[in-house]
């Protein structure tokens, strides 16, 4: 018996490890590629040009969550659930591609319509409406694409999901630069929008040959169940889609127009740089750490899990803040041009406010794998508010550097109600609802 359970752990751990290999791939790929894309954009078109990038790239955040009806996460679970029974998995996978074609259609067509309006909402420019034309036109290849990648990740088709992100990594920095290059601010835009769009044809071309590829398990009508089921993680999702990126978009809008565009650029640069290094951090926990977490009923099981992650990740994050916040002057001008150098004074509250944000996330994580989904509401609207209203207040008085005391300020806070909101389990031995 003790044999045969050290076996399966061995097993155990050579999957993981292959997981977090593949994924290392795939996200340094990403990381590079994301590198040499900021550097040729921020020099082409400066800061002013990257900080309507940075408003346009928050804006197809939401369209995007909204278009896919915010079902993918809701994918994954239920492939992974119930890929043993091909009737289960029909009716899963006929729900989701009829759920993301009705809401990626009506948004395309509502982002046409309205043009122009959202052109002069978002940009501040009615002259960018072409934007918007595009983004419609592509939207349902964007969803669809995502539909492709949620069904992949449930299956757990590491490899082939890592070698589709990866080719989306590299063809979207051939994309980008060639239109950048050619069309400078108006190519970034265009590239912003479209590129994922033109992946679901190679992303369909890869997946062909396996079984749930076929046409027949897409044919079938709404299946009510699966349709409630994928209710629960949309909500979840769409009140994602309705905090982080519109308070971005609030804040940058408010920056540009009361501040300048060059500091919303700097602002737009200093969220860059962050996301470069959340993306291991979130890679990892949307492929191994969160399906843990799902998978696990036992109260002490999932303490023991929960501090085994604080440990790797809190470490990790000293060793890599103390060295990105030393090294700031020298990442400004590999990523960036000297137009962004006074950017400097964003770093120590943006690193603070990173630290608090990941190792809150450790915990938040509970709530989508458990589906807490009326905790994971009210969390997300209340300290989104909390963020909004610390932001407007401290940049009264310290500018763009305010808001990243605010951000630092909200996810401190919000770090602390997840303490409090999960106590239960990190220092009793209470169980939670499985």
């Amino acid at each position: 018996m003790v044999k045969g359970l050290r076996q399966k752990l061995k097993i155990l751990n050579a999957d993981i490890f292959k997981v977090f290999s593949f994924t290392a791939i795939s996200t340094l790929v990403k990381m590079l590629t994301s590198l040499i894309s900021v550097k040729v954009i921020a020099t082409i078109i400066g800061p002013s040009g990257i900080a309507l990038l940075g408003q346009l790239n928050s804006f197809a955040t939401i369209v995007m969550i909204i278009a896919a009806a915010g079902i993918n996460n809701g994918v994954t679970k239920y492939v992974a659930e119930f890929n043993d029974s091909v009737e289960d998995i029909k009716k899963l996978l006929s729900t989701a591609l009829r759920i993301t074609l009705l809401c990626a259609f009506f948004s395309g067509i509502l982002m046409i319509i309205l043009s122009n309006y959202l052109s002069k909402l978002i940009m501040l420019d009615s002259s960018y409406g072409y934007v918007f034309i595009i983004f419609g036109l592509t939207v349902f290849l964007y969803a669809l694409n995502g539909l492709i990648a949620s069904i992949l990740n449930g299956y757990k088709e590491f490899k082939l999901y890592v070698y589709v992100n990866i080719i989306g990594s590299l063809f979207g920095l051939v994309f980008t630069l060639i239109l950048v290059f050619i069309w400078e601010l108006k190519g970034a835009l265009i590239s912003a929008v479209t590129f994922q769009s033109f992946m679901f044809f190679i992303s369909l071309w890869m997946i062909r040959k396996l079984p749930w590829a076929k046409k027949e398990y897409f044919l079938l009508k709404i299946d009510k169940v699966s349709f409630n089921r994928y209710f629960k993680y949309s909500l979840m999702t769409l009140v994602t889609a309705a905090t982080a990126p519109v308070a971005q978009l609030l804040l940058r809008g408010n920056i540009m127009a009361n501040i300048s565009v060059v500091e919303a650029g700097w602002w737009e640069a200093m969220n860059r740089i962050s996301n470069m290094y959340l993306m291991i951090i979130t890679t990892s926990f949307s492929v191994y750490y969160l399906p843990r977490l799902a998978e696990i009923v036992d109260t002490q099981e999932l303490k023991k899990e929960i501090f085994k992650a604080f440990k790797i990740i809190v470490t990790f994050l000293l060793v890599l803040f103390t060295s990105v916040y030393i090294c700031r002057f020298l990442i400004i001008k590999i990523l960036f041009s000297k137009d962004f150098l006074e950017m400097q004074d964003l770093f120590l509250w943006q690193l603070l406010g990173d630290f608090f944000k990941i190792c809150s996330w450790l915990l938040a994580f509970l709530m989508i794998a458990k589906t807490m989904t009326k905790e994971f509401i009210i969390s997300e609207v209340l300290f989104t508010s909390l963020f909004l209203i610390l932001a407007y207040a401290f940049m009264r008085f310290a500018g763009v550097v305010g808001i990243t005391q605010a951000y630092a300020l909200s996810y401190f806070i919000y770090f602390l109600a997840m303490v409090v909101l999960f106590r239960k389990i990190l220092f009793n031995k209470i169980k939670i609802n499985e």
